[in-house]
Formats: structure tokens, sequence, C-alpha cells
């Protein structure tokens, strides 16, 4: 073989090799071009996200995601009913790589575009109604319906603010008609003798309800045992919360891992000061009730690891990134808290147990500095 034959073989296998080496790049490149010619009719709604080698996302959810109200528009839903939807666990939304507000994943979009009834019945799930429309949804007058409210027979999912500044809380319709199948007895003739003596206390479970219901739900957006502290946390006033978490540091932690509000932009100071003050517990019991299940979830922490002090180096493992909302219910390790009292029934009376179904032992009560109500 010549020299020069040399030379061409040489060069046709070269060629070759790049043929094979283009193939799956070009694939790839087809790819991204598709989905870059479907993201610049939205553009800054998709974040580019960095390759990584094999050409996955470097984050922890390689597919593409969008933005809550490109998400809400692709949806056919308004902003308040993508919130609502994300806060019930009806859309599974991602956090954001760095922080940053949740994201969606576009398979994510596609799976709620294909179900049934789609977008009807999503819109139908998130549907609330104040006082009156539940009134008239149960076909009871408004004052009915608010005394079985404030007796704690229907929990509201959200509230707002009205011009004077009074809060008004809203209802699932799904959850109401429910109730009316549930308890049809409790939608006409007289009010029980046990509801009408708790009333004429002038008890009212409705915010005591929301939080409860607040709780489970962030709950059940995260498996991280510091995060799930820090939501338990959030129920308990400065004085209490330092009672029961007495190192700094970890109250400081607490603090930066504590889960955004669902409800996305922040509204007036009026709203941001209400919603200050009802998330707090403010019954004896129910305080209890808290200080109990921040204990729980703080031992789980600690035991996960501990929390990050001045000078660590940042091996400290932080909060693992976890796709949160309808695929996080299921399969969890982890340690149930304990149950909140419900309202008393509608024929007991006004009073019951502060202490009832508490874990015994003198070592956690004396953890929790709880000296009871009587207790001078």
């Amino acid at each position: 073989m010549t020299v020069k034959e040399v030379f061409r073989a040489h060069a046709g296998s070269q060629v070759a090799d790049t043929r094979v080496q283009a193939a799956p790049a070009k694939a790839r490149g087809t790819r991204a071009n598709g989905m870059s010619a479907r993201g610049d009719a939205h553009a800054g709604d998709v974040r580019a996200e960095p390759e990584s080698e094999g050409g996955r996302t470097a984050s922890a959810s390689p597919a593409a995601t969008v933005a809550a109200g490109r998400a809400a528009q692709e949806l056919g839903i308004r902003r308040a009913e993508f919130e609502l939807a994300v806060h019930l666990g009806l859309i599974a939304v991602v956090g954001a790589p760095g922080g940053g507000r949740p994201r969606v994943h576009e398979e994510e979009i596609a799976r709620l575009r294909a179900q049934p009834g789609f977008p009807d019945g999503l819109v139908e799930r998130v549907r609330t109604v104040g006082t009156a429309g539940g009134a008239a949804l149960l076909g009871i007058a408004p004052a009915r319906f608010t005394r079985l409210a404030r007796a704690g027979c229907v929990s509201p999912v959200t509230f707002y603010l009205n011009r004077y500044r009074a809060v008004v809380w809203l209802y699932l319709a799904d959850e109401l008609a429910a109730f009316a199948a549930r308890e049809p007895d409790l939608l006409a003739g007289r009010t029980p003798v046990g509801m009408r003596s708790m009333l004429e206390s002038g008890a009212d479970w409705r915010p005591r309800n929301w939080r409860s219901q607040r709780i489970d739900r962030l709950l059940n957006r995260t498996r991280d045992p510091w995060v799930r502290t820090a939501v338990q946390a959030s129920a308990l006033d400065p004085v209490q919360l330092a009672e029961v978490v007495d190192d700094p540091y970890e109250r400081a932690y607490l603090v930066r891992v504590r889960p955004e509000p669902v409800f996305g932009r922040p509204g007036s100071m009026a709203a941001r000061e209400a919603m200050g003050e009802l998330v707090l517990a403010d019954d004896p019991d129910e305080i209890l009730w808290r200080r109990v299940n921040l204990t729980l979830e703080l031992d789980a922490a600690r035991e996960d690891r501990p929390a990050p002090r001045p000078g660590d180096d940042g091996a400290t493992r932080a909060a693992p990134a976890v796709r949160t909302g309808a695929g996080t219910r299921a399969g969890t390790a982890l340690a149930a808290p304990v149950a909140e009292p419900a309202p008393p029934p509608a024929g007991a009376g006004a009073s019951h147990p502060a202490a009832a179904g508490v874990p015994s032992g003198k070592g956690l009560l004396a953890r929790l500095g709880w000296r009871g109500r009587g207790a001078g």
C-alpha cells in the first residue's frame, strides 16, 4: 500500500467515526430545537437547566418545567385556583434548584389535561364558597351554616379580608356536599344540646380547623425532617417555640427552611398581619398538641442530621429536592404526628380534656415545659 493510500484509508475511518458520534448529538439537537421553538413563544417562563454528563440535567428533575403562571394558563384555570390546587395536592410541583418559587413539570400539565372532564373537573374540585354560598349549597339559612362552621362541623380551606378587614372564611364546595350527605340530621331541626352549649360559650373552631388542615397539607408536601419540624414550629409563638427548641441555631435553621406560603404573591400588610395571627395556636390544649408534635419531629430531625452551625463548611446535608403534591402521599416511612383532637361530637358537652391522648411519660411532658391548665 502506498503512502497516499494509507492516508486516504485513515481519513475515511475518521469521517466514519465522526458520523457515528454525530448521530446521537443530532438527535439531541432535534429534541432541543423542538423544545426551544415551543419556549420562544413564552420567553422567560421555561428555565434553561445546565446539562451534566450523559445529557441529563444537573437538577433532580430532568424534564422541562414551567412557572406557575404559565402552568395555570395551560391548565385553563385562574391563578388563585391553581394555588389552591397545589395546596390541596391536586397539582404536583417541584422546588426550583437554588431556591425560588416552585415550578411544574410539563408532564404534570399533560397528565392533568388528559384527565376526563378537563378542565371543568379540576375547577370544580377547587371551587370555594363563602357563608352565603355554602348555606345555599346546603339548603339552610346562613345563620345555621355559621353555627355549623363555628362548631367545627365544616372546615374552611382559605380566607380573605373584606373591606372592613374582617376575615371571611371560604369552604370547598366538594367538602360541603360530602358533609350534607354524611350528616343530614344537622341540616334541619333543633341544634343538638351539646353543640348549642358549646356555641353559647363562645367556641369557634374555624381558625383551629384551618390551621390543622394547613399543617397536615404542608407535611404531606415534604419528607425532610427539618422542614417538617419547621411546619410544626410555625404554629407556635416565639416564646412557646423557645421553650421546646432551646437551641438558638436550631431555631434559626427552622426559620430558614420553613416552607413558603402556597398562596402566591404577598398581599397587603393587613392580610399579612391577619395571616400571622391566624397561623398561631391560641387555645391551651391546641398549643399542647403543637408542642408534642414539634418535639416528636425535632427528635427525628436531630437523628437525621444536626442543624448547621456558624463556621460549618457546608457538609451539613441540605433538604432533598422532592417532587411535592399529587405523588408524595404514599410510601413515606415517617413517624406520623400525634392526631389533634377533633371538635366534640354534636351531642357532647362543651368541655373536653386538654391532655386526652397525649403520649404519656413524665420525660416528654418535662421536655415540653407544660405544667397544665391548673398549675400555678
